[in-house]
């Protein structure tokens, strides 16, 4: 990914520096388990030891893989220069190369998934802070982009709180599912190295051996993994959307922070743009780009092919660094948001008092006027504030069809604001616990 949307804790676990150390703990603690049965000499595994601070050098091994054009081999080689030809005569032995690759895999997506959930754990703070800051801060909710019923401000933050919360769930259990390991040799019956080597190395790495395995560790695992990348993607924009929506000049109800110095257009002087969360709506798409490869990688020919190497190549950095400047990224717009309550009141009263139409409905309804009958006693009254920009109210108090079922003192009640905000608290509840 490009330095402009990367962080450098998450770029430096798809660094080569760090892929050719866990590609050499691996093999390390491979020819540890072997001595510790019988099968090579200790002083072989201590041996490898050896190259335990070496600083491998990337361009040493790129300029063997020039040769060999076999990155694996090329490592190999590079190793023996650090350890010596005979003290190294025993590394990978009985190993294949998706042993070491998709183990090496499985470690950095662990890694990266720690990130993920600390940036969503990150969010959720966030997100939480400023859903208490507007429990009551009363907003009009819109269906379709049409002004619908009252809501609140911090009701909108609680539900985006609330998806969050079960995205970190499914970062959790991606996180979970992906760390495995496998050094189970060339077809994955373990023929030429003892399943208790597997069962060492991965408990050195923080992995669980893989149950069974291939020559490959199942993709259905990466598949399961980047999808959850990806609906995490899709509740970044979720929110990202929203937040555009406020920042419309016409309804300005919430923007983004805008620091001093910062320029909107390089055209109009004027102009404050949402910028960061039209930034988060394309990253997403980057992130959900990969979705579709990685549930493509599952269906591999017989015990392996590479099929997916070139698509994993790409998608685990570039996602999970994506995604980790996604999160952080958001969790600062959310933080500095500004939200303009006055606006969201003067939006919510832009047309009279329509939006209390469905009390009114009911309320009709409950006096004994048939649900048909009073649809249309309320439409026509609402279509007087859409078309000739009459009151709601007063034009209800003024239609003898209406009074004639509800006094005025019951139609003044159905213009109270708290009644839509009445159980706010059980939602927050529900949501944030007691």
């Amino acid at each position: 990914m490009i330095p402009r949307y990367s962080r450098p804790d998450m770029v430096a676990i798809w660094s080569p520096e760090t892929k050719f150390r866990i590609w050499y703990e691996i093999e390390a603690h491979a020819c540890d388990a072997m001595a510790d049965l019988g099968v090579i000499p200790r002083e072989n595994a201590e041996a490898v030891w050896k190259a335990k601070d070496v600083e491998f050098d990337v361009a040493r091994i790129d300029e063997i893989e020039a040769v060999t054009k076999h990155d694996v081999i090329a490592f190999l080689t590079h190793l023996a220069e650090h350890v010596g030809s005979d003290e190294a005569r025993f590394v990978h032995q009985g190993m294949t190369s998706s042993d070491v690759l998709d183990t090496c895999f499985n470690v950095q997506l662990s890694r990266a998934a720690d990130i993920l959930i600390a940036d969503m754990e990150g969010l959720l703070a966030a997100l939480k802070r400023r859903a208490l800051e507007h429990k009551d801060t009363v907003r009009i909710g819109r269906s379709h982009g049409i002004h619908a019923e009252p809501t609140t401000m911090g009701l909108t933050f609680a539900r985006f709180y609330a998806e969050m919360d079960r995205n970190l769930r499914r970062l959790k259990t991606a996180r979970e599912e992906i760390a495995t390991g496998a050094i189970s040799g060339a077809v994955g019956t373990f023929a030429n190295i003892d399943p208790a080597v597997e069962e060492h190395v991965c408990e050195k790495l923080g992995l669980r051996p893989e149950p069974i395995s291939t020559q490959v560790i199942p993709r259905d695992r990466h598949a399961a993994f980047f999808a959850a990348l990806g609906v995490v993607a899709s509740s970044i924009e979720n929110i990202a959307t929203e937040i555009r929506h406020m920042q419309r000049t016409e309804v300005l109800e919430a923007e983004e922070f805008f620091s001093a110095g910062q320029k909107g257009s390089s055209a109009m002087p004027h102009k404050r743009n949402p910028v960061l969360t039209e930034n988060l709506t394309g990253l997403a798409r980057l992130v959900r780009m990969a979705v579709v490869p990685a549930l493509e990688n599952v269906a591999l020919w017989h015990e392996r092919d590479i099929s997916h190497s070139s698509v994993e190549r790409n998608i685990g950095p570039d996602t999970t660094i994506t995604l980790d400047f996604a999160l952080a990224r958001l969790t600062t717009v959310v933080d500095k948001l500004v939200i303009y309550p006055e606006n969201m009141l003067a939006n919510m009263n832009k047309f009279r008092g329509l939006v209390m139409s469905q009390r009114v409905l009911l309320a009709l309804t409950q006096a004994g006027v048939s649900r048909e009958d009073a649809y249309r006693l309320v439409q026509r009254n609402a279509m007087k504030v859409w078309e000739e920009g009459k009151d709601f109210k007063t034009e209800l108090l003024g239609d003898a069809e209406v009074t004639a079922a509800l006094s005025a003192e019951e139609i003044e009640e159905k213009f109270d604001l708290g009644y839509h905000t009445k159980h706010v608290d059980t939602i927050f509840a529900r949501v944030f616990g007691t």
